[in-house]
């Protein structure tokens, strides 16, 4: 049996792949040149196929921002688990931004994400979501307010990224996250932002 006649017997496996052929172009040329016949063409489908599934450009954006999303979320779930096994450390923190910069993909999807988000008051929830996600994780043993400031930090070293040649280099972002963080407050492990 062809692909395509698989596809056509499985509806929601098409969906998906015209979900996840939106997302690729979310990424490669912005939420906003995005269109049905682009989205088809990349996902190998009629154009009637995407209409079918998604009424408007609309709708078909928000599920694409969505799955970009999911893809942050289960980034942050990575995250999350090296942290419980290494600690939070300003070192291991730098240590897993400068991984995540070598991950273009990832750094493109953290990019549409957020550049869509300035525009979408939807998708602005969304992206919020995700950078309280980050600040959750380090708020028990930083406190709120030096949690807050170091994701603010890390969200500036990705936009950071996009727009220079060459990433910021792990130490530097060591040495600040250090001057941003001090200190743990182990001995008050759920500080909050006016006693951190």
């Amino acid at each position: 049996m062809s692909d395509a006649h698989r596809r056509r017997r499985d509806p929601e496996a098409r969906r998906r792949e015209i979900v996840a052929a939106a997302a690729e172009l979310i990424v490669e040329i912005g939420v906003d040149a995005i269109t049905h016949r682009k989205v088809a063409a990349r996902a190998g489908v009629p154009l009637g196929a995407t209409t079918q599934y998604f009424a408007t450009l609309d709708d078909l954006r928000e599920a694409a921002l969505r799955e970009l999303a999911d893809e942050v979320d289960a980034r942050l779930e990575g995250v999350r688990a090296a942290l419980a096994e290494r600690g939070t450390s300003p070192a291991v923190l730098a240590t897993l931004v400068a991984e995540g910069l070598d991950d273009a993909r990832a750094v493109q999807a953290d990019r549409a994400v957020v550049t869509a988000a300035v525009h979408d008051p939807g998708v602005r929830e969304l992206a919020r979501h995700l950078s309280e996600q980050l600040i959750h994780l380090l708020e028990p043993v930083y406190g709120l307010e030096r949690a807050t400031a170091a994701t603010i930090f890390i969200d500036g070293v990705m936009w950071s990224t996009q727009i220079r040649d060459t990433p910021l280099d792990r130490p530097f972002i060591e040495t600040v996250l250090g001057r941003i963080l001090g200190e743990p407050a182990s001995d008050h492990p759920h500080t909050s932002a006016a006693s951190a």
